[in-house]
């Protein structure tokens, strides 16, 4: 009797741990799809993320290329002043918009200007807001890092003396010192270059603006 206890415990032990290989080998396999289902799903909202990314990168890219709506190119007269020989977008815009001038001489642009009314800037303005300025009559001095101190000194001393311009660094710039307006934009060799002068007489305000008297106020101070 004590024989076929000991032999049914024995077989009774053997079946109970048996089924508890069987038990883990599930649980390994639950955790397994469990994982490998995380893993697909994580991996599709991954895929659906970067094409959606992609698709919006994609969208905004070509949203910001239409809404320039500028279209043409610089023609340079004989006192050295580029004129843009072609269509200039003016229409206010809260997208990023890519010029293809830098300093960009008009565009679609931001509903907010800078203020341009003497104002020396020490930071790289928007490009969006700036354009807005030039549409009012405004005369943008910008230089890079290649402009010598002395030059900037003076020419923020005139700038702050003339209503309708106003001034910023721009290291994206291909020239030290340049000067634009709406439409036309040149490079100087200093601010002693009697070509400042001249620049400033034919735009601040002048015959290219396409909103005369605008104010040049009231905008954005940096």
């Amino acid at each position: 009797m004590g024989s076929a206890d000991q032999t049914s415990s024995t077989t009774r032990k053997a079946r109970i741990e048996e089924m508890r290989r069987a038990e883990q080998a599930r649980e390994r396999r639950n955790r397994f799809l469990a994982i490998g289902g995380s893993v697909v799903a994580v991996g599709a909202l991954v895929a659906g993320g970067v094409f959606v990314v992609k698709s919006q990168s994609g969208h905004d890219a070509s949203a910001a290329a239409s809404d320039s709506k500028s279209s043409g190119h610089f023609v340079t007269g004989s006192d050295g002043v580029k004129t843009w020989k072609g269509t200039l977008g003016r229409t206010h815009v809260a997208k990023t918009v890519k010029y293809p001038t830098e300093p960009p001489v008009g565009g679609d642009h931001n509903q907010v200007w800078m203020n341009c009314n003497g104002d020396v800037y020490t930071k790289a303005l928007n490009n969006m807001n700036a354009v807005h300025s030039l549409e009012h009559g405004a005369v943008w001095v910008t230089y890079n890092s290649k402009a010598a101190k002395a030059d900037i000194a003076a020419l923020a001393a005139k700038v702050k003396k003339t209503p309708y311009t106003l001034m910023s660094p721009d290291d994206a710039q291909a020239d030290p010192i340049m000067l634009t307006a709406w439409g036309h934009q040149r490079t100087v060799t200093s601010a002693s270059d009697a070509n400042v002068d001249k620049f400033f007489a034919k735009f601040v305000q002048g015959s290219q603006t396409p909103e005369p008297g605008a104010a040049c106020t009231g905008g954005l101070p940096q």
